[in-house]
């Protein structure tokens, strides 16, 4: 996979989009993205050898003083002195996340400020002469200049300069020149000039030249420089700007700071995020928290140091709050004590410690340790069920009690089955918690049983076993439990589809439990979204949902003496994790739209005006421009509205042509109106294609009429309705080229993007990734395939539903595959099978088709790991160049003989 996937170490991503014509080719008008200043420059026709881009325009920071060290006339014990050159590598200053513009300032030292300034080349030799001053020291000088790159491409990068230098590509260092001379006399390298060979993705990449005056050098301080490309190359396909202007790249969802967790404490005054950033170009990240205050988003403390931090919580009373952090040697829960400034640990270095709660009064606190299961060392195995080839399944999670005040630790479960908490009682006497276990005999192979466990005596009360997965928690008096699970949970009650049809399992549903009478009512039978998170309100009569519906994830406020919802306005279309304060009506809740970043919000339930309290992206976003996102919908053969939307490049111009990408998913749950994601819209259409999402029959959100057409379906309906989208779709924006639609999909998308391919030839390429290509081998294969399937193919199987497992099967149909097709698999999927690709894959290769298949070494389901997944989604982006824009370059570079 590295040698296959390698980055050229000058080419940092940065996505841009291009308007294209069709065919491939470039608009007449080259547009620059911004309308003030910004010089661009295009390519001029020279040398017989290609075209040159003379570098006329940058901006200049400096001169710095950089006298030399004391003593470095001294020989150290290898016999040399301090020169220039080592004056030139030592790092001044940390550039690698510079993107400078014009008047920005930057304290160098206190007392001395530096601009950034526009400057020009003068003369025949394109020089740009350098501001000095007149001591007689050692001075840098920094240049910079964008260079905006409209399609991936090979160039060769020359920089001239008499006196020494570094340049910089994307805050690599790519070349240097580390001796001085004048022009034409210079022993190093080429005389005063050093040349790179780099590759520079669509995108917009910064030039950057670190120039050292040697003061024992009487030739002026001038730096000049070109890109040079072959003659192949289109001209207009790279030019120069200073302006900081630019479309989105991977590095933005993947650099950018974000918030994993909230919490709000019992006053609803102070908030706590959890915070977690990459650290390229390793794959390793790091997680701090931030204290901040509600009132105006100030930062009140942070607690940073090194480690990965989560399991944020409030104590329910004080200021007091508690996470959890992970190091070598196991996980270490601290209480923060803001009264009395301390952060100390209530347990230190435990193996496997899990999630925690707090108790009502904020005594004690419930956590769960996993005791790991010891495989046998002969290397043989005998199954205990279908479950137990999942890696961990032999493990086991059991329930603890700790004393906040003196440490002191109970143990509360044992057992051969996980016990999991759900909930503390409001007084604090009992907790909840569930048991789950695998029963084979009745679908869908698996129940969840509930208890409620005394603690003062350690009785338990048995309440309900229901089918399938669920959750409950206290109401505020203690006298019933709010419930959440499948339709079924209870019986019939919640179910509500039309006879014949069975329920969507996934489509999550609430009741209510009473406690005395130990039944469950349905609350949300009649109410279409999909229920995600539930809040029972201390301060009011109410609960507050978070909920998918359609494409959004809302919030509502359910009256208890009403029985009626109430949708409140959250300024974001999808909300993350929500938490509301024990005492005060104030919500803290993270949330994306379709374009923008996610951020953390608070609001006063009672006014309902949400406020921004932080917005960690808001640096790396503040030069990035996104194109504008469009609800489009159309009407289904059964006169069904399909929700959908139409992400747009952000110089779209209607009077051109572009190339598009279709996505979906197709199974138990829509794509959502987040920003970012695996499958990032908005960084497709900053490559300039127009990209269109629909929301097939058979997901959540829409009721459970509509989520349950998804059982027993396997692409019958969904697959008529994407390619009946398409075609609306294409008929009612002219601007899209009909000829250039490429389509992709993962896990159920992933099969449906196989499945498409055996039904139409209307699509120029396709991704499909973790695809299924046999219903039959991912249901028996697949960790979770039969458990999948007790949902998507209720009461079918192999032996009594041919129809299904091989009607809809791609593999079957393989022959029919005609679309240059791009399978990628992380080849330690524990969901879909690796096989699922491969076997496909095997089957065009020998049927002689377009078909290529990346094998992601120990990813799973889904690619995680930093460096892997830039490539992964290079390689999608390549696929769909060398497909829709007959740009086989980048694609070449990545896979092409070497």
């Amino acid at each position: 996979m590295a040698s296959s996937l390698r980055l050229a170490a000058a080419c940092v991503t940065a996505l841009l989009y291009i308007s294209l014509a069709t065919g491939g080719g470039y608009t007449e008008e080259i547009r620059e993205p911004v309308e003030q200043g910004a010089i661009a420059q295009c390519a001029e026709n020279s040398e017989e050898a290609g075209h040159t881009i003379p570098i006329s325009v940058w901006l200049e920071m400096g001169p710095v003083p950089q006298p030399l060290p004391l003593f470095s006339k001294i020989k150290n014990l290898d016999g040399k002195t301090f020169a220039l050159k080592d004056l030139l590598e030592f790092e001044q200053v940390n550039v690698k996340d510079w993107w400078p513009k014009q008047g920005e300032t930057l304290v160098w030292e206190p007392g001395f400020e530096l601009q950034w300034k526009e400057v020009t080349t003068t003369g025949a030799t394109n020089c740009v002469s350098h501001t000095t001053s007149t001591q007689d020291a050692p001075e840098i000088t920094y240049l910079a200049a964008y260079v905006h790159a409209r399609r991936w491409i090979e160039v060769k990068l020359e920089v001239t300069g008499s006196h020494l230098f570094q340049v910089y590509l994307d805050g690599t260092m790519v070349a240097s020149k580390s001796s001085s001379g004048e022009p034409g006399k210079d022993p190093a390298n080429k005389p005063g000039s050093v040349s790179k060979e780099v590759e520079l993705e669509t995108g917009k990449h910064l030039l950057l030249v670190k120039s050292l005056r040697d003061p024992g050098n009487s030739a002026p301080c001038q730096t000049s420089a070109t890109l040079r490309m072959a003659r192949d190359w289109p001209e207009a396909a790279v030019e120069i700007t200073t302006s900081s202007k630019q479309y989105m790249n991977i590095k933005h969802l993947l650099d950018t700071p974000s918030i994993s967790s909230v919490s709000i404490s019992p006053e609803g005054d102070l908030v706590a995020l959890a915070v977690r950033r990459s650290l390229p170009p390793s794959n390793e990240s790091e997680s701090w928290l931030e204290l901040r205050r509600v009132e105006d988003g100030s930062l009140l403390h942070t607690y940073r140091g090194g480690t990965s931090v989560s399991g944020l919580r409030w104590a329910p009373k004080g200021r007091m709050c508690s996470y959890t952090s992970s190091a070598k040697d196991g996980r270490t829960l601290w209480i923060v004590d803001l009264d009395r400034g301390t952060v100390t640990p209530l347990l230190e270095n435990v193996e496997n410690l899990g999630g925690h709660s707090w108790a009502p009064d904020g005594s004690f606190i419930i956590y769960s340790m996993t005791e790991k299961h010891k495989p046998d060392k002969s290397g043989i195995k005998l199954l205990k069920g279908m479950r137990d080839r999942q890696p961990g399944w032999r493990d086991r999670s059991f329930l603890y009690l700790v004393n906040v005040s003196q440490g002191t630790k109970q143990r509360l479960t044992a057992g051969a089955l996980t016990t999991r908490l759900n909930d503390v009682s409001p007084n604090g006497d009992r907790i909840l918690f569930t048991r789950w276990w695998p029963d084979y005999s009745e679908r869908p192979y698996e129940k969840t049983e509930f208890f409620a466990l005394n603690l003062p005596d350690m009785t338990v009360d048995p309440l309900w076993t229901c089918n399938w997965s669920g959750s409950a928690h206290w109401s505020p008096d203690g006298k019933r439990l709010l419930a959440t699970g499948p339709p079924a949970m209870f019986g019939e009650k919640g179910v509500n589809v039309l006879d014949g049809l069975i329920p969507n399992d996934y489509d999550t549903q609430a009741f209510i439990y009473d406690l005395e009478t130990k039944t469950g009512e349905p609350i949300t039978r009649e109410f279409d979204p999909k229920i995600d998170q539930a809040i029972w309100s201390k301060t009011e009569d109410c609960i507050y949902f978070a909920v998918t519906e359609g494409s959004y994830r809302c919030l509502y406020r359910y009256d208890l003496e009403e029985k009626c919802f109430e949708r409140i306005d959250t300024d974001v279309d999808v909300i993350g994790r929500l938490d509301i304060a024990e005492h005060q009506p104030v919500a803290v809740y993270t949330g994306s739209s379709a374009s923008e970043p996610p951020k953390a919000y608070v609001m006063n339930l009672k006014a309902r005006k949400p406020r921004l309290l932080h917005d960690p992206a808001k640096k790396d976003f503040e030069d990035v421009m996104l194109g504008n996102v469009e609800r489009w919908t159309f009407r289904n053969k059964s006169n069904v509205e399909i929700e959908g939307r139409v992400y747009y490049p952000p110089d779209f111009d209607s009077r051109s042509t572009y190339p598009c990408i279709v996505h979906y998913y197709g199974g138990t749950s829509p794509t959502p109106r987040s920003f970012g994601g695996r499958y990032p819209k908005n960084l497709y259409a900053a490559q300039g294609y127009v990209v269109y999402v629909l929301q097939p029959s058979g997901a959540t959100g829409f009721g459970q009429a509509f989520s349950a057409l998804h059982v027993n379906d396997w692409g019958i309906i969904v697959a008529d309705e994407i390619i009946d989208g398409v075609k609306q779709f294409l008929r009612a924006h002219p601007f899209v080229d009909e000829s250039r639609v490429g389509c992709i999909g993962a896990s159920y998308g992933g099969f449906m993007t196989m499945l498409l391919q055996t039904r139409t030839d209307m699509f120029a390429a396709a991704v499909s990734h973790a695809g299924i290509s046999s219903i039959s081998s991912h249901w028996g294969e697949g960790y979770w395939g039969y458990a999948y399937c007790a949902v998507a193919a209720a009461n079918s199987f192999p032996w009594n539903r041919k129809d299904i497992f091989i009607d809809q099967s791609p593999l079957f149909h393989a022959d029919k595959i005609k679309t240059p097709l791009l399978l990628l698999h992380g080849m330690a999927d524990t969901n879909v099978p690796p096989g699922e690709s491969i076997q496909l894959y095997t089957a065009l290769k020998l049927l002689g088709r377009d078909v290529e298949l990346i094998q992601i070494d120990e990813q799973d389901h889904q690619i995680m790991e930093y460096n892997k997944r830039i490539l992964w989604t290079q390689s999608i982006l390549a696929w769909f160049d060398r497909w829709l824009k007959n740009q086989p370059q980048w694609w070449d570079h990545m896979y092409g003989e070497k």
